[in-house]
């Protein structure tokens, strides 16, 4: 925040998605959490900054793996900054150095709240974009007008000009361009004003500042180096070599003008914004590490290409001419990022020629003293502007030469691109303000175009200098054509700044830039990310030095992958909980399975699994749930399992508990083994075909022949296809509901199966083991089955219902009451007064009705009479999950089974059938609705009670109230027993 003058206010929100947005707000103060960025300067009180260096740079935001950043809209749209992870940051640039105390105050999510300007914002309310437009034309005014335009533009001159010689160096740095080095800086000079004349026509900021950047200047480097050697080695002459590379590079520069203009167009910046984080980061170290050398070679006036060229340090001529470059790059290193003036850097980078010059004409050695002593550059021939169009033959074009830099060029096509959008990010949150990226990535591609077409070379919006200016006041064109005429200037003049300014401070300019990607990126990055993260930028870093740019970065990308894919595996949990299903059973039933099935051994056992199963965590998941379970693997059984996983043999953590003993690997544990197994699948986010077949075909197995059943529950449409067509589950419907009712009928003979049956949500699958449990129990007992042991239909679930419902009988609520409370029928006359409509309404839906709706008022309570109603986490919201897959022998549509159709209501969180309660929790504690429900069969018919029918029933039957209240009740302690953290 600049000091005494404010920001406007920037809302960033994050969706459920991981992306933030970042819009302009009318609200006081808002945290912001802009991304790390790689400005030069540094960054106050050590924390990150967001932009890009005074000659390029970008802000990148850090996370697990992969950044994205997109904007859309225009002038009045919102743009969008996404990415997995943002780390909290306050933006600063080398020009502005402010006390943290003057800028926002610290918000408890860890950004800065950013207060309203008293400039902008008069009454603490957005004005209008002519109220603005009025507010910045006032401002301009009290700046000083023209006055003000030229000392800004002469600012960001005196900052550009030393570092675009140093440019020049780091581009052409092989030693047969050495004699061409008094014109080939001005063609540098000159491309920026081209660039800076693209930006002043096209871009929606009037003050943007535009030059030659440092993101694509290693790969700029690396094909002039391409070109020399191959045209050198093929006995060439240095003339063919200047020839092809002032042709080869703007055609370079040219086409990747045309790609971003076509990414702008179709509106693709997202694209090429999924770049792993440290791998960018590694590649900004080497440009750091890479502008440290060729700053040093500036200084002692040696070509440095390798890490031997550092033994040129070892001649004390040569140290004593490089010690003060690497002295004076420190310094302004320093100023950048501790000064608090706006002047100080530029007053800096004046002050040290300045002092050069008097301690030379004072000792009286003159310029011809210093550059005897290697001080200053050689006296070269003077370049007049015409001649650097003549530098150029044709004739002399190596065309062959194209495809060898192919493969650089699209390396620079993406990291340019990438770190445009970075640019654009950083401004529009710097502003305050919504910037089309898309627009302003083609307005990127523009500027290349032009540049291309004149000589010129890549580049990008300045960061630093663009916000610089915005903060000055003197947001108009006028500063941006005053930096052009400057620009024009330097390029007419016949000086050449080689021979005059001293060598130590054009190479210090370069230094100074190195130390600060390095420090930012080697050093200060460390706190902001994970181990793993911070070994793949090493890797990435030390891969560039000694494979090259283009395969360190694929090398850089290659490792990345894998440690997501590592980490993936990591992160995958399988954790035992504790549930039961939502049956109305009787209190016989009830106490037989709590003393059987969940006890102090329970027999039904709920596992749920979060995160993603792959060939990298399968054997883990397997291993975890066996040991939980106690299902111990045979020698046979691991043999199998060893070939069907993809995971080496012998893996550390499978052969550490199931070590071989002759027979049985381990001795078997049979007293703790559960009969049932269900797993809960709803949060599982996606299943590979060697985790189906190496972990839940192998569980299925294991299971089936030590007689436990597994059920499945949750699954997505991908999940479930993964696991029927690699016969973890029936392949059809009408065979795995043969299944079910096999298991279900009292007279079959069948206890098990080895396939994997599928529920729509674990409520029903734990019903379904219940409801096997409670047969299983009263066959042992002695105890006739005959009865219904329950009003759930689960027939209706897994078989095919009537269409309209019309053959579903309807309970009434004495009958649900005594078979809740187990009354026996001499009972039920008591309850006989609930059938009478004056204590509850019937209310009849149609499938997929909205029955109430999530926040809505509670003012009544409902049971099941007839049909079924669905729980879902939001109010109707329909989830587009896909009918279709694509598997490798193309589209495969998925059956429309009970479980596909249901889910298609909802996000559902439960099936609520016949003698069901629902809602009478918010209606008790008179809150507003926490989850809503919907209609799941044709003709569901519901009792709805409300306050005044309770009150009334209270008043007139007591006793009948009091029975009502038992009902509730325990209907409450239920609910609560199937309560997790997760829910």
């Amino acid at each position: 925040v600049e000091s005494g003058r404010q920001r406007p206010t920037t809302t960033a929100t994050s969706s459920a998605s991981g992306t933030t947005d970042i819009s302009s707000s009318s609200t006081a103060a808002v945290p912001i959490h802009p991304p790390v960025s790689r400005e030069r300067g540094g960054s106050i009180s050590g924390t990150p900054k967001v932009g890009r260096s005074p000659h390029g740079g970008s802000a990148i935001a850090t996370g697990h793996g992969a950044i994205s950043l997109s904007a859309s809209g225009g002038g009045g749209g919102s743009g969008k900054l996404s990415h997995q992870r943002a780390l909290s940051a306050q933006d600063t640039t080398p020009l502005l150095r402010r006390s943290t105390s003057q800028g926002g105050e610290k918000s408890s999510t860890g950004g800065f709240l950013v207060p309203i300007t008293k400039n902008d914002y008069s009454n603490g309310t957005r004005p209008s974009p002519p109220k603005r437009a009025a507010a910045a034309a006032a401002e301009e005014n009290k700046r000083g007008g023209f006055a003000s335009y030229i000392i800004y533009a002469v600012v960001n001159i005196i900052i550009s000009v030393p570092g675009l010689y140093g440019y020049s160096s780091v581009i052409f740095n092989h030693p047969v361009f050495a004699p061409y080095m008094n014109a080939l800086p001005k063609l540098v000079i000159f491309s920026s004003c081209i660039h800076q004349l693209g930006f002043t026509l096209f871009s929606t900021l009037p003050f943007a500042i535009g030059t030659v950047q440092d993101a694509g200047l290693i790969f700029l480097s690396a094909m002039s180096n391409i070109i020399a050697e191959e045209i050198l080695s093929g006995g060439g002459t240095a003339e063919e070599v200047l020839s092809t590379t002032l042709v080869l590079l703007p055609m370079g520069t040219a086409c990747l003008g045309v790609v971003l203009m076509l990414m702008g167009r179709f509106r693709l910046a997202d694209a090429v914004a999924y770049l792993p984080m440290p791998v960018v980061g590694g590649y900004l170290a080497f440009i750091g590490y890479f502008c440290v050398m060729a700053g040093t070679a500036l200084c002692i006036s040696e070509s440095m290409m390798d890490l031997k060229d550092w033994a040129y340090l070892l001649d004390p001529h040569h140290l004593l001419l490089a010690i003060p470059g690497l002295l004076t790059g420190l310094l302004l290193t320093y100023i950048s990022r501790n000064a608090k003036s706006d002047a100080a850097l530029p007053l800096a980078m004046v002050f040290i020629p300045a002092l050069f010059y008097v301690i030379i004409f004072a000792t009286g050695a003159g310029i011809e003293g210093a550059r005897e002593g290697g001080w200053v550059g050689e006296e070269m021939p003077e370049v007049d502007w015409t001649d650097l169009f003549h530098l150029i033959d044709f004739s002399l074009v190596h065309w062959r030469l194209v495809s060898r830099i192919l493969a650089t060029w699209i390396g620079m096509v993406f990291v340019v691109s990438f770190a445009s959008c970075l640019d654009v990010a950083a401004i529009s949150m710097d502003m305050g303000e919504a910037l089309d990226t898309n627009k302003e990535l083609a307005t990127v591609g523009i500027s290349n175009f032009m540049s291309g077409l004149t000589i010129g070379f890549t580049g990008s919006y300045i960061f630093s200098q663009t916000i610089f200016t915005y903060r000055t006041g003197c947001r108009s064109k006028w500063v941006g054509i005053f930096v052009m005429i400057m620009f024009v200037a330097v390029v007419v003049s016949r000086i050449n700044f080689l021979s005059v300014l001293p060598l130590f401070f054009l190479g210090a300019t370069l230094i100074f830039i190195g130390y600060d990607l390095l420090f930012e990126w080697l050093i200060e990055v460390r706190e902001k990310l994970l181990l793993t993260e911070y070994l793949v930028l090493v890797a990435t870093f030390v891969a560039i030095h000694i494979i090259g740019i283009d395969a360190g970065i694929l090398f850089g990308v290659v490792v990345a992958v894998i440690d997501h894919v590592w980490t993936s595996a990591q992160v995958t949990t399988v954790s035992r909980v504790i549930k039961r299903s939502r049956a109305v059973w009787t209190p016989e039933d009830w106490k037989l399975l709590a003393s059987n099935a969940y006890g102090r051994v329970a027999k039904i056992v709920t596992f749920e699994i979060r995160g993603s199963v792959f060939f990298g965590s399968s054997i883990q998941l397997l291993q975890n749930i066996s040991e939980d379970i106690g299902l111990d693997a045979t020698q046979e059984e691991t043999q199998e399992l060893t070939m069907a996983s993809p995971a080496p043999r012998g893996h550390p953590r499978l052969t550490k508990s199931l070590s071989f003993t002759g027979r049985s690997l381990v001795q078997p544990n049979t007293c703790c083994r559960p009969d049932y197994l269900v797993l809960d699948l709803s949060h599982l986010n996606n299943l590979d075909a060697s985790a189906a077949r190496g972990c839940f075909l192998q569980l299925a197995k294991m299971c089936a022949k030590r007689g436990i059943v597994v059920c499945a529950s949750g699954a997505l449409p991908r999940v479930e296809w993964m696991m029927r067509s690699h016969d973890v589950a029936c392949a059809g419907v009408e065979e795995e509901e043969g299944v079910k009712q096999s298991l279900l009928d009292a007279e079959s003979e069948v206890e098990e199966t080895e396939k994997i049956l599928l529920f729509l949500t674990v409520y029903e699958g734990l019903e379904f083991c219940e409801n096997l449990m409670i047969r299983k129990l009263t066959q042992k007992v002695g105890l006739t089955t005959s009865r219904r042991p329950s009003f759930i239909r689960l027939d209706e679930l897994i078989g095919p219902a009537d269409a309209t419902g019309a053959g579903l009988p309807k309970e009434t609520l004495p009958h649900i009451f005594a078979h809740v409370l187990g009354l026996h029928d001499s009972e039920l006359s008591q309850l006989s007064v609930l059938e009478r409509q004056e204590f509850h309404e019937e209310v009849t839906f149609n499938e997929g009705d909205v029955i109430f709706r999530r926040d809505t008022t509670a003012d009544a309570f409902f049971i099941v009479l007839k049909g079924a109603v669905a729980l879902v986490r939001e109010d109707y919201i329909k989830q587009n999950t896909p009918s279709t897959i694509i598997s490798g022998a193309g589209q495969v549509q998925m059956s429309q089974s009970p479980l596909r159709k249901a889910k298609e209501i909802g996000d559902i969180r439960a099936i609520l059938q016949v003698g069901c309660l629902f809602g009478f929790v918010d209606f008790l504690l008179e809150r507003p609705r926490t989850f809503g429900v919907i209609a799941s069969h044709e003709g569901t018919t519901l009792a709805k009670i409300s306050h005044a029918r309770m009150n009334q029933l209270e008043a007139t039957n007591p006793d009948v109230h009091r029975i009502f209240q038992s009902v509730l009740l325990q209907s409450s302690v239920m609910e609560l027993a199937n309560c997790t953290c997760s829910e």
